[in-house]
């Protein structure tokens, strides 16, 4: 999950285009689909846990990586890509460009999306 989470990062920021500076969002859309099948290595997915909290005292949740995946794995993908983003109001803006999806089938064929191969995938 962290490789595909860094390649959608360097791709919403504009990293890979001559064009990037800090300041802009240059970036591209990007189309996450089979969130499902993705893979934590070692045992991340017993042993990690994903933490929220609620503004009040006390209202620090916390779930294990492997409920997380099995109930929502496009709220997994999109907290590892929002935790290599900017935190400011631009940072706020590429994450908006971000969708995931659980299937392989998403409702943006009509904007015609350009496949982008991982090719490490694994190690």
């Amino acid at each position: 999950m962290g490789r595909l989470a860094t390649t959608a990062a360097t791709l919403l920021r504009g990293k890979h285009k001559p064009i990037y500076a800090p300041h802009v969002d240059a970036g591209d859309f990007v189309i996450i689909i089979n969130a499902d099948k993705v893979h934590l290595s070692g045992n991340k997915r017993t042993q990690k846990m994903a933490y929220r909290h609620s503004g009040y005292p006390g209202g620090l949740r916390s779930v294990r990586y492997d409920e997380l995946l099995d109930k929502n794995p496009e709220k997994a993908i999109e907290k590892a890509v929002k935790g290599m983003l900017p935190k400011n109001t631009l940072g706020r803006q590429m994450l908006s460009k971000l969708k995931v999806y659980k299937g392989d089938q998403h409702p943006h064929g009509a904007q015609q999306p350009q496949p982008f191969e991982i090719t490490q995938v694994a190690q």
